[in-house]
């Protein structure tokens, strides 16, 4: 199933699909049977030529929510906590906390409010990114809001579950989630380029890839679509994207402020799906935790489980992978345990023009370079927006 892959035609691949996005810069790392292929393309900064690297740090976005995730099973697998224990034990006032538990919070199954869909959380990040946000005030802009659905019924994507975890991490295991990250996941494994920052830090370490948004940051929290317009003003240069390379990810906490390097997240997501995180009974558990996001979509569509998406590809091809999207940066990493392929795609443009999210646009082309005849339709390129004259 694997192809032999061939440096030059992935590097045109990636190189083509970026320059449509109008990405400034991508990285692309594979590591198969056969070795590691990178592709590096762009730069790292608008208007010069500094190209990426593997060793880059960028913001992981809700990659993060696989390593908050790994720190609560493994307190569960030691005993402080039961996956089945309410929220409402560990922090207070959680509407319908007392019937929320700790595994639908991991499985998107809480049915609380986004906090990141207030828009009052845009407005601020763009009026004062480099705010310092506490989980007590993300989490009042969420309970403003009244549950989208009752607890256990619904798969929703949700911030809020994860800041609610990272809460619970640091309760059980005594200690910043930070401090826990290091200790429990980053050193064991060698990620020594893997960082979750302080509240009231908002650098990349070097060497750093700055990060891009066209518009307010509405368009990557809320998925706030482009105009027309806008769409032309950016295809035609008048419109350049804002650089949110120095924002304060205190916002993003637990779900996503973590910041990387390709060749770190790459160790990490074959790690975790291969059993070097969690013991063997945990590592079970944690491969039989998926559930269907759209139970209409058959056997075939996605699924997501204790902080981690599960989507079979073609017959004996499957992934166990995330993404990764802030303000900046968009990201995806998936390792598949049959072939023992990796794959780590990051971006620092979040959006394209046509509200494409760009690393995970390219994982189409990135797999058609993998595995022979998947043939998948890679995402074309948007049709020019027309001129606001037309």
């Amino acid at each position: 199933m694997l192809k032999q892959i061939d440096q030059a035609s992935l590097q045109a691949a990636v190189d083509t699909a970026v320059k449509q996005m109008l990405v400034p810069g991508a990285v692309v790392l594979i590591c198969t049977p056969q070795g590691s292929y990178a592709v590096l393309s762009g730069t790292l900064q608008r208007d010069t030529r500094t190209p990426p690297a593997a060793s880059t740090h960028f913001r992981i976005g809700s990659n993060t929510k696989t390593m908050t995730a790994a720190t609560v099973l493994q307190l569960a697998q030691e005993g402080r906590l039961k996956l089945s224990d309410p929220i409402s034990a560990y922090v207070p006032d959680v509407p319908d906390g007392a019937n929320i538990t700790i595994e639908q919070l991991l499985k998107m199954r809480s049915g609380l409010y986004n906090y990141t869909d207030a828009p009052e959380l845009s407005a601020t990040m763009d009026a004062d990114p480099t705010k310092a946000w506490t989980p007590q005030e993300l989490l009042a802009l969420a309970f403003r809001h009244p549950p989208n659905s009752a607890p256990g019924t619904e798969y929703d994507y949700n911030n809020t579950n994860y800041l609610l975890l990272g809460l619970v991490a640091e309760k059980v295991g005594g200690a910043p989630l930070g401090r826990q990250f290091q200790d429990r996941l980053y050193g064991p494994l060698g990620l020594d380029q893997t960082s979750l920052p302080a509240p009231a830090d908002n650098a990349i370490p070097a060497p750093g890839s700055h990060g891009y948004l066209y518009g307010g940051s509405a368009h990557a929290m809320t998925d706030e679509p482009y105009s027309a317009d806008m769409q032309a003003a950016m295809r035609d240069g008048s419109l350049a994207p804002i650089d949110y390379s120095n924002q304060n990810p205190s916002y993003a906490g637990a779900a996503g402020a973590a910041i990387s390097t390709a060749e770190n997240l790459a160790t990490w997501i074959k790690s975790l799906a291969t059993g070097k995180v969690l013991d063997a009974d945990m590592q079970q558990r944690w491969l039989g935790s998926f559930q269907a996001e759209n139970p209409d979509a058959g056997a075939g569509g996605q699924q997501y489980g204790y902080g981690i998406a599960y989507q079979p590809i073609a017959p004996n091809v499957a992934l166990h992978f995330h993404g990764g999207e802030l303000p900046g940066f968009n990201s995806f990493m998936a390792h598949d345990l049959a072939n023992d392929v990796t794959m780590v795609i990051w971006t620092n443009l979040t959006i394209d023009p046509g509200g494409q999210k760009t690393a995970i646009a390219l994982v189409p082309t990135v797999l058609n370079q993998v595995y022979a005849g998947l043939n998948l339709p890679t995402a074309p390129a948007p049709t020019p927006a027309p001129s606001p004259t037309s």
